[in-house]
């Protein structure tokens, strides 16, 4: 059976934030797109939940922190995104609640994005390998904080300051999800996206792949969603419209 077509994602956005649960999640697969976007001329933002600090067996966390956050930041340039947030919640034990809901809300209205992007957040990737804890957990409060953030009786304690409820989120995309039905062309900034997972030299080492080569691991993806988008290569996402009756 043929896969599916993808549609192509607007582009008629200045402004977006990424909020994913730690270094690294952006670049298995949607830094290319990231790069596509900066080189549009817009302004993107990335949030790490965590800092990734439980990540390399072979080195303890306080230890790893900074390296990762150093790693992340650097990635991040790669691909044209200047600022990087880190919010410093536990790697690993991340939980679905109302302080992670209070965080991200409270980055959303500080930054007034369009366009929310997260990671995949479903039980799996496609298959039956289970999707790890903190994604599923941090991919959900994004949803919640993206309405939170507009309602300005929820978490009004942030209302300090000049900080304004924002309600102008249009939509939430989740990267690499199996559920996903839009794309976006890398053709272009493919290697710009390699570059960025690369650039995770220490977690790449720490998880002991041998022989694992970051430009034919996402080639491995980018090929195949290609050609459901009618181009060489493309990232896919799934699309949570944030409006009434979408």
């Amino acid at each position: 059976m043929e896969p599916t077509p993808l549609e192509p994602l607007p582009e008629d956005w200045e402004r977006a934030l990424c909020v994913v649960a730690h270094p690294d999640d952006l670049e298995f697969g949607a830094a290319a797109a990231i790069a596509r976007w900066t080189g549009q001329g817009k302004h993107i933002v990335y949030c790490m939940v965590t800092s990734g600090e439980a990540g390399i067996d072979g080195i303890a966390p306080e230890e790893c922190r900074p390296l990762r956050e150093a790693e992340q930041i650097e990635s991040a340039r790669l691909v044209g995104v200047d600022e990087v947030e880190f919010l410093g919640f536990t790697d690993g034990i991340v939980e679905y609640g109302v302080p992670l809901r209070a965080a991200i809300a409270q980055v959303v209205r500080r930054h007034r994005p369009e366009i929310v992007i997260t990671g995949n957040f479903r039980d799996t990737f496609g298959g039956r390998n289970l999707n790890q804890a903190d994604h599923i957990a941090v991919g959900r409060a994004v949803l919640d904080a993206v309405r939170d953030a507009g309602n300005r009786w929820i978490f009004h304690d942030q209302l300090v300051d000049g900080l304004e409820p924002w309600g102008g989120v249009q939509a939430v995309w989740a990267a690499n999800s199996p559920g996903a039905e839009h794309g976006v062309d890398t053709t272009d900034t493919f290697d710009a996206g390699v570059a960025s997972l690369a650039a995770h030299a220490a977690y790449i080492e720490g998880l002991g792949w041998e022989g694992w080569d970051p430009e034919e691991f996402l080639e491995g993806f980018a090929r195949p969603t290609g050609q459901r988008l009618g181009v060489a290569k493309a990232a896919p996402f799934e699309v949570f419209p944030m409006g009434w009756g979408d």
